[in-house]
């Protein structure tokens, strides 16, 4: 019960007294931000699948640029522009159900990368690609990260209106001369740079719990886009940060315990939700 009885010590001394965990907090902090805003699309379009695959499909270009002592991050954007790119391609070219055609390239891409990294003897640094190393980011990492977060906000504040036309009346956004289509691989894209920016903090495997977690929790809370947005962002911080402080004073995984948060959020604001509900109905 320290986090009640010595505060200071809890909540504030492990980031002054711990340069690894300031830039772990930024870190996740950047991160939450570009998984929130482009997780809010990903929820309200159900397309939490292709958000979970996307997450899986950087991790072939991951292992093909750390065979190759190459950059992993263009690795893992290159894997993420080749999986958007073959699932528009299935969806175009096949009859079977979108969450089919996601799946085959879902289990293709990660089986590539588990049998890459595994003929190289690269088991241990494909724990860390699946896990993230948030206490061992770097300036690089941090840099990468505000980046795409800004480019993340940008398109989220110039795409809002397509992006909620195209979601909730497509035929409305067709006549106001917007494209469905080009909409949805915009989308696409962006998750596919919000993975990207996000594997070496929480890792590839744990992202897609930042990429929904919020997003689907604050959809349950608010009424509006911007306020999901606003809501799921702030959500993620919450998580994020007392992740982080669990993990330094339990020795847990970073990774892992930020995203075990944020799932927990998620039963409690559903929890609420449903309290509303029987409030409201009675």
């Amino acid at each position: 019960m320290r986090w009640l009885t010595d505060p200071g010590d809890w909540w504030v001394a492990p980031f002054t007294d711990n340069p690894f965990m300031r830039d772990a907090a930024v870190a996740a902090l950047l991160t939450v931000v570009c998984t929130s805003i482009v997780g809010t699309w990903v929820v309200l379009r159900g397309l939490s699948f292709l958000g979970d695959a996307l997450a899986h499909g950087v991790l072939p270009g991951i292992a093909i640029a750390w065979a190759m002592g190459q950059s992993t991050a263009v690795g893992a954007l290159i894997a993420a522009i080749a999986m958007v790119a073959g699932v528009n391609l299935i969806r175009s070219s096949s009859p079977l159900p979108d969450d089919a055609s996601i799946g085959v390239l879902f289990v293709g891409f990660l089986a590539l990368a588990v049998v890459i990294m595994s003929a190289r003897g690269g088991a241990g640094d494909l724990n860390r690609f699946l896990f993230g190393s948030i206490t061992g980011v770097d300036a690089p990492g941090l840099t990468r990260s505000a980046v795409v977060a800004g480019a993340t906000i940008l398109a989220a504040v110039i795409g809002h209106r397509a992006m909620v036309m195209t979601t909730f009346d497509p035929a409305q956004a067709r006549i106001a001369g917007f494209s469905p289509r080009i909409t949805h691989l915009a989308l696409l894209l962006m998750t596919a740079l919000a993975v990207v920016a996000s594997f070496e903090t929480v890792g590839s495997l744990l992202v897609f719990a930042f990429l929904i977690a919020p997003p689907a929790t604050a959809s349950l809370l608010a009424g509006t886009v911007a306020r999901i947005m606003v809501t799921a962002v702030g959500l993620g911080c919450v998580a994020a940060i007392v992740g982080l402080l669990i993990s330094y004073h339990h020795r847990t995984a970073a990774g892992a315990t930020m995203s075990l948060v944020s799932v927990s959020l998620f039963a409690i604001g559903l929890a609420i939700h449903n309290l509303r509900s029987r409030q409201t109905s009675a």
